[in-house]
């Protein structure tokens, strides 16, 4: 039986960051939809706690966090921001600097990590292009080893942090074709800098998040250093595969979390408001579509966490990769969807006030919206979890 009871720790973490979030984050969340960036201050306050990328070593800065308690963290940020940016700040760096440090080479990470832990770099993930979202086959990026170093060309669209970190510095975990005759096996995983010479970024607007950037970048015969590489050359794809469902288990958490407040507040105003002579909390038809949607988004947290902690068994030696995939697959497939619908009729109980900028729920449901593609779209989600069901020979694009 799995005793998904928090420890008396990742309690203490919880409230710590719940506190943090009550005080530093909610009071500013909706003025990033003007700014277009996450305050300094916050960005600070998150490093002195330890937030930013807390599943790296501590030998880096990080706080060697599992990835149930990094899910913790991002329950309480997703609660008090709903624009999202936070969280999405937050889930790449979580997700993608485990990656960094379970693969990448001591040289880079004792040049990198420390910078990114105390929120002076960004570090983000950069697999898709124009012509290759879920597809990562489909990319188009080359690298290709040049004496000494390594020389990278191509470009990558729809990545968070662009901005973030061309313009305070970092770089992006990068995938590209290195042998291409080889097919999923010819792809390899590197550190790449958005200051260096070659890279020319652009930006696109998102419907939402607006605190954190999402563009892209085109690579003109840049060069990196060999230990850059993440893991080996041409395990790439398998090595990008393992961060994508890291950050799959804690998209899931924040559409949850999203999902949860939005009723929170939902709940509130049928209490308040009145028609007909009687709170709309009377109403039997409200009242089955809130029980509908606590229900599920209760057990989208509960199969969230279950997955996370798949992940961390997996970590110790007690799970296999495709428990991990099926698991996560399952607590991602439907998080966005489940979320948005719950955001949606709570914006309908608003009436009018609903479809304002003033109604808190449309800025939330403009951000957990953008998780339906995020790390992998739906459709992708029922591919692996049928895929692990029936097994390999059965997949349709084989």
């Amino acid at each position: 039986m799995v005793d998904f009871t928090f420890t008396e720790e990742q309690e203490m973490i919880r409230e710590s960051v719940r506190d943090f979030a009550r005080k530093k984050i909610e009071p500013i969340a909706l003025k990033m939809e003007e700014t277009h960036k996450i305050p300094d201050d916050v960005i600070e306050g998150m490093a002195e706690m330890g937030l930013i990328a807390p599943t790296v070593s501590s030998k880096y800065g990080g706080q060697d966090f599992d990835p149930v308690t990094a899910g913790i963290i991002a329950e309480e940020l997703s609660r008090a921001d709903p624009t999202g940016s936070i969280p999405v700040f937050y889930l790449v760096q979580a997700s993608w600097g485990h990656v960094f440090n379970k693969y990448g080479t001591e040289e880079a990470k004792k040049e990198i990590l420390p910078n990114v832990t105390k929120g002076k770099w960004f570090l983000g993930i950069a697999t898709t292009e124009s012509d290759a979202g879920s597809d990562v086959l489909g990319t188009k990026t080359t690298i290709q080893k040049v004496g000494d170093k390594y020389v990278v060309n191509g470009e990558k669209m729809y990545i968070s942090g662009v901005r973030e970190a061309y313009t305070r510095g970092g770089g992006h975990v990068t995938i590209a074709k290195q042998f291409p005759e080889k097919g999923a096996k010819g792809m390899t995983l590197f550190y790449l800098p958005l200051q260096s010479k070659g890279i020319i970024p652009q930006y696109v607007d998102d419907l939402g998040r607006e605190g954190i950037s999402t563009g892209g970048f085109t690579i003109d015969n840049v060069e990196i250093p060999s230990h850059y590489i993440i893991g080996q050359e041409g395990k790439g794809f398998y090595i990008v595969h393992e961060g994508y469902e890291y950050a799959r288990g804690l998209i899931a958490v924040i559409c949850a979390a999203a999902g949860l407040k939005s009723l929170e507040r939902g709940e509130n105003y049928l209490k308040q408001r009145k028609a007909f002579g009687m709170p709309l909390a009377k109403f039997e038809g409200l009242q089955f579509k809130l029980a509908e949607h606590y229900t599920k988004l209760s057990y989208l947290r509960w199969g969230a966490y279950n997955a996370l902690w798949t992940y961390h068994q997996e970590i110790l030696g007690k799970a296999s990769r495709f428990e991990v995939s099926k698991a996560i697959a399952m607590s991602k497939m439907f998080a966005q969807e489940w979320a948005c619908e719950a955001i949606d009729d709570v914006m309908q109980w608003q009436g009018a006030f609903g479809y304002t900028r003033e109604c808190v729920d449309q800025v939330a449901w403009r951000a957990v919206r953008s998780f339906g593609w995020a790390e992998g779209a739906k459709e992708i989600m029922k591919v692996i979890v049928s895929r692990e069901l029936l097994g390999k020979d059965y997949t349709a694009y084989k």
